[in-house]
């Protein structure tokens, strides 16, 4: 029965990362969600249900339209299947559960942000601040996964989280004078209101952490058009989801290490 139910979640996800697909391209676009109907971006041609399966229809067609043979993007195809694994995942971590509600929020959110800041450069006030307001609510009924009650509990924690995060990066971006984006000071604090304090800071130095790693593979790589800037939007976003899930075994982990070289 529970892999029955794992399974019925990672099909969850594939269908939600059809979904997501379709909010990644049309939202920096200003283009409404639900219409017009799902089509081909060469051709313009309405798809079928058969166009429409997740993953399988982008296999069986090998990646082209089947109207007029243009390449379907395989970014399509990956968010589906990473949807598909993180949703069958954190059923298996957290059950029929309200946390298991909160995370699937988390999982479409992020998914979001970490696409359209990587393709676009840009993080969406449209996306930003109505997760906001969610994540607050989520925290005020208490269904805030791996929220802290250490100092202050509920509302108190995701507000101190939440402006812990947009002031470190306020900070950041005044001190580099338009090296860090606005955009990521807003996502900062979603962060602090998602995660609490003083789980944003595992999140915050996850991401850097996870950038500087990136950053220098695809420097030492010397990749024929590489980017000059890398967005940090996409690496806060792992970073967040990472620390939703394990934060505070991290934290207890980095403790046990201090504790046992005298270090505290």
């Amino acid at each position: 029965m529970e892999a029955f139910l794992i399974f019925l979640f990672f099909l969850l996800g594939l269908e939600i990362g059809s979904f997501l697909n379709v909010c990644i391209d049309r939202l920096p676009r200003n283009e409404s969600i639900v219409k017009p109907p799902s089509h081909c971006e060469a051709c313009g041609h309405r798809l079928a249900a058969k166009d429409l399966i997740p993953l399988f229809s982008y296999l069986w067609l090998k990646g082209k339209c089947r109207y007029c043979g243009a390449s379907i993007p395989g970014k399509l195809f990956y968010v589906e299947l990473v949807s598909g694994v993180i949703y069958a995942f954190i059923y298996w971590r957290y059950g029929l559960t309200p946390e298991l509600g909160a995370m699937i929020f988390y999982g479409a959110l992020l998914t979001i942000i970490f696409m359209v800041d990587l393709e676009k450069g840009v993080i969406l006030n449209k996306v930003v601040y109505p997760a906001m307001a969610i994540a607050v609510i989520l925290a005020v009924l208490g269904i805030q996964p791996e929220l802290p009650q250490w100092p202050v509990e509920g509302i108190a924690n995701v507000a101190m989280g939440g402006g812990v995060g947009f002031l470190f990066f306020f900070v950041l971006a005044i001190a580099s004078r338009g090296g860090m984006g606005w955009g990521d000071v807003k996502l900062a604090g979603l962060i602090g209101l998602a995660t609490g304090f003083p789980m944003v800071l595992v999140a915050i130095v996850l991401g850097a952490v996870l950038g500087a790693i990136v950053g220098v593979v695809l420097m030492a790589a010397k990749k024929k058009g590489m980017k000059s800037r890398i967005p940090f939007g996409p690496f806060l976003s792992v970073a967040t989801m990472i620390t939703l899930i394990w934060g505070s075994d991290m934290v207890n982990w980095y403790m046990g290490l201090i504790w046992h070289f005298g270090l505290f």
